[in-house]
């Protein structure tokens, strides 16, 4: 992403809850054109343009880190301020509202209604790469190849949308879907919330441009 002059680039905090590859999505994001920190610390989160969320493992566990270190109350305080945060895989999921597994039912941060389930598909994990159908004016995928493929590595996920947005002043959100066995939800933008099932950060030039839209958005 190039710079006009004067301008400083965007600064990104990669908040290390010990439950994501932080390392690929700090590379991933700097490649993108923004100035890049792993931390937890409250002030850093709370002031960079931008929070992204990786998360990795079982969803029980990455709310309990997430919690651990504050994080579930530094997300919810930068989005009552409208100050965009990004989820990525385990980090979306946990986005909403619980998530089941192994027949356990784990609460997480809510800001989405609905319930994070094992995928209805003959193999699991889902493992490779995928194409997407996002909205068609979603911002997140604006420049990015109709067909092209993007990483995943889950056994679970959001397969029923339940958010309903009945104020026509308030934009509802937009919602990208997958089909592994059944349909279900690969990414969303919802203001200044965003979310990826999927790894951006292994999915090539395709995942590249996703996150210079992102980036281009703080």
């Amino acid at each position: 992403m190039e710079l006009s002059p004067g301008t400083s680039p965007k600064r990104v905090v990669v908040f290390d809850y010990g439950f994501g590859n932080v390392r690929s999505a700090e590379r991933a994001v700097a490649r993108a054109g923004a100035e890049v920190e792993i931390t937890r610390d409250y002030r850093a989160a709370m002031e960079a343009d931008g929070l992204l969320v990786p998360g990795v493992g079982a969803f029980a566990a990455c709310m309990k880190g997430l919690k651990e270190a504050r994080g579930d109350w530094i997300v919810d305080r930068r989005l009552s301020g409208g100050r965009p945060v990004m989820g990525i895989c385990v980090g979306m999921q946990i986005l909403f509202a619980s998530g089941i597994e192994h027949g356990v039912q784990s609460d997480g941060l809510a800001e989405w209604p609905g319930t994070v389930e094992p995928l209805e598909a003959d193999v699991v994990p889902h493992m490779g790469w995928n194409t997407v159908e996002p909205p068609a004016d979603s911002e997140l995928f604006a420049g990015v190849d109709p067909g092209a493929r993007f990483y995943f590595v889950h056994s679970y996920a959001v397969r029923n949308w339940t958010m309903e947005v009945t104020n026509p002043a308030i934009r509802p959100p937009k919602v990208t879907w997958s089909t592994h066995g059944a349909p279900f939800v690969s990414a969303v933008e919802n203001g200044a919330l965003w979310g990826t099932q999927f790894h951006p950060e292994k999915s090539g030039d395709a995942g590249a441009q996703l996150l210079t839209n992102w980036i281009e958005t703080l």
